[in-house]
């Protein structure tokens, strides 16, 4: 095929910028749509301006999360994390999260919802993200991971 141009995939591993991206396309769509499910089943008093403020949280502060992120990669070989390690970094999310909740330090939220409630939407909302993420978002994104875990 002489004469066709030829584009060279960039990267293999995230790059920063792609993973900002993914983590905020995943948490609006999937996040969204799992927090607009589980709102319902948590405990009278948890509505979907609690734990639509929480995931608004995650999104904003998991930004400084993946600058964090990046420079611990840095000490290692890949520039990558194992696959499980990016489900247990849903920990120190979710306590950081409860910290500030518990502190009254989100604005807008009156304050923490119940632990119960507030780990089982955290876990759903975690778990279905990082599900589609090394799963089902692979197949419409054929490219995605060839261009670092960005989308254009």
């Amino acid at each position: 095929m002489a004469g066709l141009p030829v584009r060279r995939a960039e990267t293999m591993v995230p790059t920063l910028a792609g993973r900002i991206q993914t983590r905020l396309v995943l948490l609006a769509v999937v996040g969204s749509l799992v927090t607009a499910i589980v709102t319902p089943l948590l405990p009278s008093g948890v509505g979907y301006r609690d734990t639509f403020g929480v995931l608004l949280a995650v999104a904003v502060l998991g930004v400084g999360w993946e600058l964090v992120y990046h420079l611990l990669m840095q000490f290692r070989w890949e520039k990558d994390w194992p696959l499980l390690f990016g489900l247990g970094t849903g920990v120190p999310e979710a306590a950081l999260i409860w910290l500030l909740l518990d502190h009254h330090a989100l604005p807008g939220l009156a304050g923490p919802p119940p632990l119960g409630a507030f780990l089982l939407h955290f876990s759903a909302v975690w778990l279905a993200v990082w599900l589609v993420a090394n799963g089902p978002m692979r197949v419409p994104f054929l490219r995605w991971r060839f261009f670092g875990g960005r989308f254009g």
